[in-house]
């Protein structure tokens, strides 16, 4: 049993690369989408559309091929993109949920800490639910509940207000670039889940849940803090 300390009131995570790995998926619905149109699409644009909305990232992806579309068209290609990435993702289930979560979130939930998704993706609560996470999390906000894509703060601004903690007891844990930010400007601690140097402006980054527990969360954020207050009255 952990001592739980009262500056970690919630966390709340991404979903996509954080809770499940569904990149692969988007990835082939946007190639596929892509290919379509006569674009060249890589994975390594594929990573600049982390955390960005559906029709953000088609305009992204236009944008790649110098092509244009009209709005009748642009909305029948998202819908084309979404009908696809669901054909993908039908099949989706608790295998795929990535390494350490589970253990996580059992844990975090025991301590009575609260709990929230903070996700672009507005097909959040079909994975959820076919990956078997939706009772650990106390709130869900996804791509339909907010206006403003990452890095604007909102889908955790939503989060940490439906979870009625003050931002700065919150954790947010983010694989974007844009997700790390937009979880700095709410006001809550950022880890990253990922790569140390793309994630460099996260409070701390971590490789993934595995082997990853509440002990060494409490543990990071008591160093955070030491430090904060050492630079604060040096």
């Amino acid at each position: 049993m952990f001592f739980i300390m009262p500056e970690i009131k919630a966390c709340i995570f991404d979903l996509d690369g954080v809770l499940v790995d569904t990149a692969v998926y988007h990835f082939k619905a946007w190639k596929s989408t892509a290919n379509q149109l006569g674009i060249d699409f890589t994975e390594e644009h594929n990573e600049q559309l982390k955390g960005v909305s559906r029709q953000q990232s088609l305009e992204y992806i236009l944008k790649i091929g110098n092509v244009q579309l009209t709005d009748a068209e642009l909305h029948s290609k998202l819908k084309e993109k979404n009908d696809h990435y669901l054909d993908l993702i039908r099949d989706m289930n608790p295998s795929e949920v990535l390494p350490g979560v589970i253990d996580f979130l059992e844990e975090i939930k025991a301590a009575g800490m609260r709990t929230a998704l903070g996700s672009a993706s507005k097909n959040a609560p079909i994975i959820l639910e076919r990956c078997g996470l939706t009772h650990y999390l106390d709130v869900v906000i996804d791509g339909t509940c907010f206006t403003h894509s990452k890095p604007h703060p909102e889908v955790f601004q939503k989060g940490i207000q439906a979870l009625s903690v003050f931002p700065s007891k919150a954790v947010v844990f983010e694989d974007a670039v844009n997700g790390v930010k937009a979880a700095k400007s709410a006001g809550a601690h950022a880890v990253g889940v990922g790569d140390p140097e793309t994630l460099s402006e996260a409070d701390w980054v971590i490789p993934g849940f595995k082997n990853f527990d509440l002990n060494d969360l409490l543990t990071v954020f008591v160093k955070q803090n030491t430090n904060d207050t050492n630079s604060d009255s040096a």
